[in-house]
């Protein structure tokens, strides 16, 4: 891939990646309640989802969800299900207890990188997002050396700037206040989840 098409590429990828969504929602919710490592995890567990979205994109497997309707649908409606329960997890959330013992950290590290995941993986528009942006750059020809440089624009991108979020959502002011307003983020997130749970199913 040319230096030319990979900037325009890495461009188009970063305001994908900035733009506000349920990833958002669940990476300042995620930060808010488990603290900077949980956000972190969310973040490159969302950028990993991405990147093998691009990857199956990149090497054509997208046309085939894309044109197979009950494969579409499965993916569209399990991730409608996968946002509605993370909707009602933040609904039912109870407000926030402090000094977390190392090791709920760690499960919350692991359990923040699932999440972050499953909201990416289960995102049918990246699916048409990709499809869209891939038709530019990928040819007959498109191996896997080029599908890999994708997969790592776009998944490294993604993970940067939700990591990038946590990160500054952490640091000491920012964090005290966005603790304690947790209850309305955690209501206003929910909301948002299930909003958007709602939009994909209609």
């Amino acid at each position: 891939m040319e230096l030319t098409s990979w900037l325009a590429l890495a461009a188009i990828c970063v305001m994908g990646a900035i733009s506000p969504g349920p990833s958002l929602a669940l990476i300042i919710r995620n930060t808010v309640q488990g603290g900077q490592r949980h956000g972190v995890a969310t973040a490159l567990g969302h950028g990993l989802g991405v990147g093998i979205y691009a990857l199956i994109t990149a090497l054509g497997l997208a046309i085939l969800i894309t044109q197979t309707p009950l494969l579409f649908d499965l993916i569209r409606y399990g991730g409608a299900a996968f946002l509605a329960w993370l909707g009602i997890k933040a609904l039912l959330a109870k407000p926030q207890v402090t000094g977390i013992e190392a090791d709920e950290h760690q499960s919350r590290g692991r359990q923040g990188a699932f999440e972050g995941f499953m909201v990416a993986f289960l995102n049918p528009q990246l699916a048409i997002f990709f499809l869209a942006l891939f038709s530019q750059f990928v040819h007959a020809d498109t191996g896997w050396r080029e599908g890999s440089i994708m997969m790592l624009t776009a998944g490294g991108i993604d993970a940067i700037w939700y990591v990038l979020v946590a990160l500054l959502l952490s640091r000491g002011p920012v964090l005290a206040w966005l603790k304690a307003k947790s209850s309305v983020i955690d209501k206003v997130s929910g909301l948002v989840l299930l909003g958007l749970a709602l939009k994909v199913v209609l």
